[in-house]
């Protein structure tokens, strides 16, 4: 008996050393039945294995996400899922078709790998081999090959090239962008072509640009100013930013404009003041300031960031809390030059948290501006510089937008002259478009001595006139704040170029972030 166990333990161990009870694994199962072929039926998964190892380690260093992808393969057995997939329905084809249209992105199609998936492809196609060894190498390319370009096209064509966050030192949009887990469900989709459609962006103003890159670039070379302004818009609306919803206000900057949207339509437009371009040499300039820490070597920079938050409340008649930065470059000077400056222009000054009573009599020498121990504040009434409303968002800039005195900026051409916040033109339209409630927009506007809409609340608005004008009990004007009844999404954006009424539209690169985006971009094209 102890023979016979025994004889049948050698038998089964010759046998399954001879491949007898061996499992065809998938890929060798589909590509044989695919090309009825039984060559593929002797595909050794350990001997594959071993292939695929050497050359996963020889391409790696070409790879956008080499741990990604080799922590993938690792746990996954190194299965050619891509392959066994998406080889015999045409989804590797499919793939490589979009590859090679990736013009229409504005992107070489070298980025992606497409002339060795064509050739692995062709040859896999060819099915000349004469030994399952052939076969391996094929196979363990062509995966990692589309893999490498799959998920690089996916990343590129659905999220954008740049990451603008770490592009931009003023850019506080939150941006969604790829990682492991993105990565990973790529190369996990269980279909590629229905994938590859759903990632192409389908913004109008995109398919236009789609369709304009070839004939521009025909016309007049890649290096043209309208080609470049068209790929770099192209890219901001790759970028995945948060969703605004159906209502939105947009502030973009190079247009010098302010729109509400809702369902797609304008409810207002108007044209707003941004802040202004930071100064020639920049760069240059900072440096030799962080040497000196001398504020003459200061570099103006009053560009207003790029950012996403939501309108939360209104304040009428409002005080301004001036910055630091405009205290010790502007307040300081006009303080030393004019005693007399602070009190006529309704400023405030404070000292650890405490009025000082008499500002005019302040020996301004005795401080120096890096270190001036005062803050600064302006007072409501005519002469604040933040005009009669302020409208209010969380950021962490000291950013908002507000009314301004100076109403004749909005008939320049070039309207980037702010220290950072961003003017409006109609603040009133604005404000009853924000509140959304006429008993509040009545309460607005009689603060500001403006009639109410519901004339039964005239005799309300003359008690209010009156109180004001009163010389008896001196009236003291102050903020008054109001709340809106639903968050408003805000983004202040930065777009050069897009589609209306079937033309293009373009603006002047004003802060140069153009440039910055098209050198970071160029080496992808």
């Amino acid at each position: 008996m102890k023979k016979t166990i025994l004889l049948a333990i050698v038998l089964i161990t010759m046998l399954a050393s001879c491949n007898w009870f061996k499992d065809v694994p998938e890929v060798g199962t589909v590509l044989s039945d695919h090309f009825k072929n039984k060559l593929y039926k002797k595909f050794d998964t350990a001997v594959y294995n071993v292939v695929f190892k050497k050359h996963f380690d020889s391409l790696s260093p070409k790879f956008s996400n080499p741990n990604t992808l080799k922590n993938y393969y690792y746990s996954n057995e190194f299965k050619p899922e891509l392959v066994t997939k998406f080889f015999v329905n045409g989804g590797l084809d499919s793939l490589k078709d979009y590859i090679d249209r990736s013009e229409e992105h504005g992107f070489s199609s070298s980025l992606f790998r497409n002339k060795q998936i064509e050739s692995l492809l062709a040859t896999l196609h060819a099915n000349k081999f004469k030994s399952i060894e052939e076969v391996y190498p094929v196979i363990a390319d062509l995966e990692l090959n589309a893999a490498e370009g799959l998920i690089k096209y996916n990343n590129f064509v659905y999220y954008g090239v740049v990451n603008p966050r770490k592009l931009f030192s003023r850019y506080y949009v939150p941006v969604k962008r790829p990682d492991s887990l993105s990565v990973t469900a790529v190369i996990q989709t269980k279909d590629i072509q229905k994938l590859l459609v759903s990632i192409q962006p389908s913004s109008p103003d995109y398919k236009v640009f789609q369709s304009k890159l070839s004939k521009y670039k025909a016309d007049s070379g890649s290096k043209s100013y309208m080609v470049k302004t068209i790929m770099v818009n192209m890219e901001r609306l790759r970028w995945k930013l948060p969703e605004l919803g159906d209502e939105y206000v947009q502030v973009n900057i190079p247009d010098f404009s302010l729109t509400w949207f809702k369902n797609q339509d304008t409810l207002t437009q108007m044209k707003v003041c941004v802040g202004g371009k930071r100064e020639e040499g920049y760069a240059d300039k900072i440096k030799q300031y962080l040497k000196s820490g001398n504020l003459d070597d200061k570099p103006k920079n009053h560009e207003t960031p790029l950012l996403y938050s939501k309108l939360n409340s209104i304040q009428v008649n409002p005080v301004w809390n001036i910055p630091a930065s405009i205290a010790q470059s502007e307040i300081y000077w006009q303080a030393v030059r004019d005693p007399y400056y602070l009190s006529n222009s309704n400023i405030k000054v404070y000292y650890k948290g405490k009025e000082v009573k008499d500002p005019d009599t302040i020996q301004w020498s005795k401080y120096s501006r890096e270190s001036l121990p005062f803050q600064f504040k302006q007072g409501s009434g005519e002469r604040n510089a933040l005009g009669k409303f302020k409208f209010i968002f969380d950021n962490g800039s000291s950013i908002y937008l507000h009314d301004t005195n100076n109403k004749s900026a909005f008939a320049k051409t070039n309207r980037a002259i702010s220290h950072g916040c961003v003017r409006v033109e109609n603040p009133l339209q604005f404000a009853e478009t924000l509140v959304k409630d006429k008993y509040e927009y009545d309460q607005l506007r009689m603060e500001v001595n403006l009639p109410p809409i519901d004339t039964t609340k005239m005799e309300v608005f003359r008690k209010k006139m009156a109180k004001k004008t009163d010389t008896v009990n001196i009236f003291k004007l102050r903020p008054k704040w109001f709340g809106v009844k639903k968050p408003v999404p805000l983004i202040i954006n930065y777009i050069t170029a897009w589609s209306q009424n079937g033309a293009l539209q373009f603006r002047p690169d004003v802060y140069g972030l153009d440039e910055t985006l098209w050198d970071a971009m160029k080496k992808f094209m």
